[in-house]
């Protein structure tokens, strides 16, 4: 048995033949003086050498949630698929590495002045777009300015309310002039919607070229359906160790299955979950299960009847049993909610609140109050928001005839679900991807005037404290104004939030990743086309 310091010395080994940075000769003799055996060393190498990445071969994706609907604008990304195809072919100022942590992408470093209403990104002298332009300070101004101003059509205008002016420094960098201070303004830039793309002549920003400088030059696409890509040779990260990617759209979770148990696929996106036990009896398979800060919610339009009233929108909340969503939906592969998009990820996480338990008796008292007894109201959902996601609504209606409540499901297409349901109906299902802060999700989703106010929610104190908790530097102080938005969210708020699910796919045997799989998106934050690679290339 080896000591302590023995153990640590086979970590060291262990990760050194991982990255490929030691012999295996090398790797024998230490293992050797750490006090293992010959056989045992053999299969420790086997083992650590294994994950070593290895260049070659294409990787076959089936993605959820595509639709044709789908454009290069990233001021318009809102499926899953898009999100997936946006971090394969282009490139963020940050980006969130497989621990979770924040690491450069196209800015190799950053700095802030000292009340944080100043940064500045120094952009990497290697990074090239896929056309071979170099990637500059002005295709950053650009890029950014595509979500800014009045004529904006950006989901992302919010993020960007209080950026001032953008200067380009002439040193290859940009900083960022800030109407407020806002400390989490690099955690900001890794926001899906804000890729950088080329700048026209005009500043103007050039997304409809669909050029790029990810790891992966983009083909062929047929949005909603596939996409075709090859390795760009001049990416500046590491990675990119696939040859060439063709990415699926397989929205039937059934499908999906089906394609990567044949072999038709290497790796899928979301699997059902009713059907995992069966999945991970299949040698040939492994699956990932990563606890995240994504959410499942349930936004109700707080300005149109009968959500406009707070005891109505309090007495659904309490309707629903999460102990028995998580259980019989998620299988278990969930973090309850309560109802504030503030998920134990994420920092600042307000302890101590009280949890809303099912209370269908309480939920009639309060529907009687509101003068909506016997309440009969729609809710509108889709097979692709979520695996499980129209058997969660159906089990939410059982729930609530208990308050005397009748809920009708209603099952609407797939295919533009989005852009035809999601802002737009009374009531729907969502499923949001995690973001790395509460900043982040709040300015998005509950900010009075985003663009992606899913439940048109307007609170002034809820605002009053964005704003406060944004620029604040103390983090006691701003852990306090996050907890009281918490409790605002909830009580007044327009959305239920049953669970935090964790992210749950799955890829071939052969298909190898790091010890780490990032918890902001599926498939490792959403770059697996970049980060994994195939054990026998």
């Amino acid at each position: 048995m080896t000591d302590i310091k023995d153990q640590m010395l086979l970590d060291r080994l262990a990760a050194a033949a991982r990255e490929g940075k030691i012999s295996r000769r090398s790797f024998m003799h230490y293992a050797a003086a750490a006090g293992l055996t010959t056989t045992a060393a053999t299969g420790l190498w086997t083992g650590a050498a294994k994950a070593q990445p290895a260049k070659g071969g294409t990787f076959r994706l089936g993605m959820h949630d595509g639709n044709t609907s789908d454009t290069h604008d990233p001021g318009t990304y809102v499926t899953f698929s898009m999100i997936q195809v946006a971090h394969t072919y282009r490139s963020y100022l940050t980006l969130i590495e497989p621990d979770g942590s924040l690491g450069p992408d196209l800015a190799s470093e950053w700095s802030a002045s000292p009340d944080a209403k100043e940064w500045t990104f120094k952009i990497n002298d290697n990074a090239t777009f896929h056309s071979g332009n170099k990637v500059t300070a002005n295709d950053v101004i650009a890029s950014m300015n595509h979500h800014r101003g009045e004529e904006t059509t950006s989901a992302a205008k919010a993020l960007l309310s209080d950026v001032e002016d953008l200067v380009d420094n002439g040193d290859n960098s940009v900083t960022f002039k800030l109407a407020a201070g806002n400390a989490d303004l690099p955690w900001l830039m890794t926001d899906y919607h804000l890729a950088i793309v080329p700048a026209n002549e005009d500043g103007t920003a050039n997304w409809q070229s669909g050029d790029g400088s990810g790891p992966y030059k983009m083909e062929e696409a047929e949005f909603g359906v596939r996409y075709s890509l090859t390795r760009h040779e001049g990416w500046h990260l590491e990675g990119a160790y696939f040859d060439d990617l063709q990415l699926i759209v397989l929205n039937d979770p059934n499908a999906r299955q089906t394609a990567l148990v044949t072999g038709d696929v290497d790796a899928v996106t979301q699997l059902e979950l009713k059907t995992l036990a069966l999945l991970q009896r299949d040698p040939n398979i492994e699956i990932d299960d990563v606890p995240s800060a994504a959410a499942i919610t349930m936004p109700m339009l707080c300005d149109t009847a009968p959500f406009d009233n707070v005891d109505v929108r309090n007495a659904l909340k309490l309707s629903l049993n999460r102990d028995e969503l998580i259980e019989k939906i998620a299988f278990g592969a969930a973090t309850k909610a309560n109802d504030f998009h503030h998920s134990p990820a994420m920092p600042y996480f307000p302890e101590g609140i009280e949890q809303r338990e099912y209370d269908p008796d309480q939920a009639k008292s309060l529907l009687q109050k509101a003068g909506a007894e016997g309440l009969t109201v729609n809710l509108s959902v889709a097979d692709s928001v979520f695996s499980g996601a129209v058997d969660m609504c159906v089990l939410f209606a059982e729930h609530a005839k208990q308050a005397g409540i009748t809920i009708n499901v209603n099952r609407e297409p797939n295919d533009g679900y989005y852009s035809d349901v999601w802002l737009k109906k009374p009531w729907c299902v969502v499923q949001w991807g995690a973001r790395p802060t509460p900043d982040v999700m709040y300015s998005l989703a509950y900010k009075s005037d985003a663009a992606w106010n899913e439940s048109r929610w307007q609170n002034e104190r809820f605002n009053e404290l964005l704003l406060q908790a944004k620029a604040e530097l103390d983090d006691e102080k701003r852990a306090e104004m996050y907890r009281e938005m918490a409790i605002l969210a909830k009580d007044d708020g327009g959305t239920i939030i049953p669970f935090f699910p964790n992210f749950v796919y799955a890829r071939r045997k052969n298909v190898q990743h790091g010890p780490d799989l990032a918890p902001s998106w599926q498939m490792d934050g959403a770059r697996a086309c970049s980060r994994w690679w195939f054990a026998d290339a």
